[in-house]
C-alpha cells in the first residue's frame, strides 16, 4: 500500500510474472514432478478427500507416523488460476518425517470462480482440517497454514479470519507462514492478470491480506527468495511491517539463494534450511 508505486502495464508484468523471470522453467517442473512422485510412493497419502460439495472441495493428507503431530495445513499457488495440491506434495517429504501432519487443500480456479469464493473454500478446508485432524494423527489444537504465492495470500486471509464465525476457537491457527506471496492485489489490477482475477476495488480492498490485519492475529513467519523481484520483496517486507504495527508477533526471512520457483523447494528435505526453520518457528508458537 504505502510503498506502491503505480507502474506501466510492462513495469508491472516484468515484476510480477515469475514464470518470466527464468530462462525455461521445464528444469524447475521436472525437478517438483519427480520429488512430488516420490513423496506419493514413499508416504503413501489419502487423496481426492471431500471437504465440500463441489468437485474441486477436496484434501490431500499426509499422516505423521504418530499422533498428536503438529498440522501443516499447506495451500498451493499458480496464481489462482492453475496447479492443483497434487503439484505441491513434495513438502510432505521433508515435514513427514519430522513429525507433521501435512494437509493440501484443492480450490476452484479463476476466472470460474472469483478469488472471494476461493478464499471461502480454503476457510472451509481448514474448518474440516481442524474437526478431522486427530483422524490423521493430528491434533487439531496445533494447526498452521502455510502457502506459496498465490497460496501465500491466501494464507495471509486465513490469518485474517475470525474463526469464531465458523465454530472453531478464536485461536484455531497457531500460525501462519507465506511463502513468495502477494499481499496487496492492486498492482494486479494492471497486469496480464486482469482479464482472469477480474479484480474489482471491492475485491481488492476484501481480499488484499495487507488491508485486512487483525490487532489479534497468529504469529507470521514471512518468507520470500532473495533472488525474487524487487515487487515480491516488498510486498514481504510491508505485510510484515503491517502485521507489526498492530501489536501482532512476526518475523522474516529472506532465502537469499532462491527465486519463486526454489523459495519452497527446502521443504523436500528434512534438513532443508526453510524446513528446519519452519519446525522452529511451530515450536516456539506452541510454547
Amino acid at each position: 500500500m504505502q510503498g506502491w508505486k503505480k507502474m506501466t502495464r510492462e513495469e508491472t508484468d516484468r515484476e510480477y510474472n515469475a514464470v518470466a523471470s527464468v530462462p525455461d522453467l521445464s528444469p524447475y517442473m521436472e525437478y517438483d514432478a519427480e520429488a512430488n512422485a516420490r513423496a506419493r510412493r514413499d508416504l503413501r497419502p489419502a487423496e481426492g478427500v471431500a471437504y465440500g460439495a463441489s468437485s474441486d472441495e477436496t484434501v490431500d493428507i499426509f499422516p505423521a507416523h504418530e499422533p498428536d503431530a503438529p498440522v501443516l495445513f499447506f495451500i498451493h499457488g499458480g496464481y489462482w488460476k492453475s496447479m492443483r495440491s497434487s503439484d505441491f506434495h513434495l513438502i510432505a517429504n521433508g515435514l513427514v518425517p519430522k513429525g507433521v501432519t501435512v494437509v493440501l487443500p484443492n480450490y476452484s480456479l479463476c476466472p470460474a470462480v472469483s478469488m472471494d469464493e476461493i478464499t471461502r473454500q480454503n476457510r472451509a478446508a481448514l474448518a474440516w482440517t481442524h474437526a478431522h485432524a486427530s483422524g490423521h494423527n493430528g491434533s487439531p489444537d496445533k494447526l498452521f497454514v502455510c502457502g506459496h504465492s498465490a497460496g501465500g495470500q491466501q494464507a495471509g486471509m486465513l490469518a485474517s479470519t475470525d474463526w469464531t464465525a465458523l465454530g472453531l476457537p478464536a485461536d484455531a491457527v497457531k500460525g501462519v507462514l507465506p511463502v513468495s506471496g502477494l499481499y496487496d492485489l492492486a498492482p494486479l489490477a494492471d497486469s496480464w492478470l486482469q482479464p482472469t482475477l477480474r479484480l474489482t476495488e471491492a475485491l481488492i480492498e476484501e481480499q488484499s491480506p495487507l488491508r485486512n490485519v487483525p490487532a489479534d492475529g497468529p504469529p507470521l513467519y514471512v518468507s520470500v527468495g532473495g533472488e525474487e523481484s524487487s515487487e515480491f520483496r516488498r510486498q514481504a517486507r510491508e505485510y510484515l511491517a503491517a502485521w507489526r504495527e498492530r501489536g501482532n508477533m512476526g518475523e522474516l526471512f529472506v532465502q537469499e539463494d532462491r527465486n519463486h520457483f526454489t523459495s519452497f523447494r527446502d521443504f523436500d528435505r528434512p534438513d532443508g534450511e526453510l524446513t528446519v526453520r519452519v519446525l522452529g518457528f511451530m515450536e516456539r508458537c506452541l510454547g
